[in-house]
């Protein structure tokens, strides 16, 4: 392996664990391509870590819920470089592509990382099985496209998180109510121009989309942290929402949220995302 491919590594990995995810070569090389994605995961796992260490110490905790896993990059390196040393712990991978599961499961099998399950639902779905415990420490979300963010977040105040760690990806239903509206709000104020031209749509939509999730998980009793993953070179979804659970619900935040909905016209969407607006 090349020195500066060996910095990218860290103490204790397990090296067959990054071969089997494709991100070391055969012969133990990082190309440029997995370089970028293993940068951005510890970037994630940088943040999810400091949350873990708050947790009080268990022989059954921490759990983790990591929503839109796909190839479960995220779940395995955690488990790897957290659980793993610590002995304890469990990590639930969420995904709806039942292929991308039964790799996920083999993979787990074949390298002894027993305290991962991996769970073919949708993010909605896994609220309601009974396979997840009731209650979950910590709730993620790496691209979960569009809607499946909202849903994580609804499993996350289902599930009473302590800690949700998202990275929004493909925000594309608030743009389409906006799309559906445009006409009537060009004419009842100029704000309508900050969405006039569709990639103005899809950009605000997203920006909107993003603001009304912190506002309802300040509403919710969370404090809300919005910063960057990795620098714009590695990723254009790059938005990293981090929740904390302090008990304190902000009824501001709620009144807030609400306004926001009727300015833009999107009243319509407070009862299929935000159903627990106090």
């Amino acid at each position: 392996m090349k020195p500066d491919d060996a910095l990218e590594l860290r103490p204790g990995q397990s090296t067959e664990l990054l071969k089997e995810l494709h991100i070391l070569t055969r012969e133990g090389r990082i190309n440029q391509d997995s370089r970028r994605k293993l940068k951005q995961v510890y970037h994630l796992y940088q943040f999810i870590e400091k949350l873990l260490l708050e947790l009080p110490a268990a022989p059954d905790r921490p759990t983790l819920a990591d929503h839109g896993a796909g190839k479960s990059y995220l779940g395995f390196i955690l488990y790897d470089l957290f659980f793993r040393p610590r002995g304890c712990g469990h990590i639930y991978g969420v995904e709806t592509r039942s292929e991308l599961v039964e790799r996920s499961r083999a993979l787990a099998a074949r390298l002894g990382f027993e305290r991962m399950s991996f769970l073919n639902l949708s993010a909605a779905a896994a609220a309601d099985e009974t396979a997840l415990p009731d209650t979950i420490d910590v709730v993620t979300a790496l691209h979960a496209c569009d809607t499946a963010t909202d849903d994580a977040i609804a499993f996350g105040l289902r599930k009473k998180a302590r800690f949700m760690v998202l990275v929004p990806c493909c925000q594309a239903e608030l743009a389409a109510c906006l799309r559906q509206n445009k006409a009537l709000s060009l004419s009842r104020t100029p704000l309508a121009e900050l969405w006039r031209h569709p990639l103005h749509t899809r950009e605000l939509g997203s920006q909107i989309t993003n603001v009304l999730r912190c506002l309802y998980l300040e509403a919710s009793g969370y404090q809300v942290t919005v910063t960057e993953l990795v620098g714009w070179e590695h990723s254009l979804k790059n938005e990293l929402i981090l929740a904390r659970w302090t008990g304190q619900r902000r009824h501001s935040a709620a009144q807030r949220l609400r306004a926001l909905l009727a300015e833009f016209g999107l009243e319509s969407l407070e009862a299929r995302r935000y159903p627990g607006l106090p």
